[in-house]
């Protein structure tokens, strides 16, 4: 095979492809009943079912590790969508609940590992340097004692300033 870009790599971006293909054949069913209201839940499924593989495929060659938590958080959440779709199709007695069972399960597989690649990917790493209490001298006394100095190097409440 030749050179291949890194999301293609990924199981989970394959699996999304399965179940793009497969949500297309269940698409083209749904709407070849000729339903009343259910244009609009076949759009969304296929625009979720692209939104998922996208965000997969774009989080994935992000550099920052923030970013592409992001991005596979957004794509599971649009995984999520898919699956409410699915729900939503049988709820308007266009499919049976066995017929998206194995949509079902390719979801619930996809979204346990965005999940582990959001986990993986959105841990903030703190960069800088540890806190630290600084003193501003020859404001107010010179030696760090004054009003300034106080102020700069303690948090103080309205009780504190009682004697002030």
């Amino acid at each position: 095979m030749g050179r291949r870009f890194d999301h293609e790599k990924l199981d989970v971006y394959q699996l999304e492809l399965c179940f793009v293909a497969w949500a297309d054949e269940l698409i083209e069913e749904v709407m070849a009943k000729k339903l009343p209201r259910t244009r609009l839940t076949c759009d969304h499924l296929d625009r979720a079912g692209l939104s998922m593989t996208l965000n997969t495929a774009e989080g994935n060659g992000k550099r920052q590790r923030h970013i592409r938590g992001r991005f596979f958080d957004d794509a599971r959440g649009s995984t999520g969508e898919c699956g409410a779709c699915l729900d939503l199709l049988v709820a308007k007695k266009a499919c049976t609940p066995e017929r998206i069972m194995d949509g079902k399960d390719m979801l619930v597989r996809i979204f346990e590992m965005l999940t582990k690649l959001v986990n993986r990917y959105s841990t903030e790493e703190r960069v800088g340097e540890p806190e630290a209490e600084y003193r501003v001298r020859g404001l107010c006394g010179g030696d760090g004692s004054g009003l300034a100095s106080r102020a700069c190097s303690t948090t103080t409440t309205n009780d504190d300033n009682d004697d002030e």
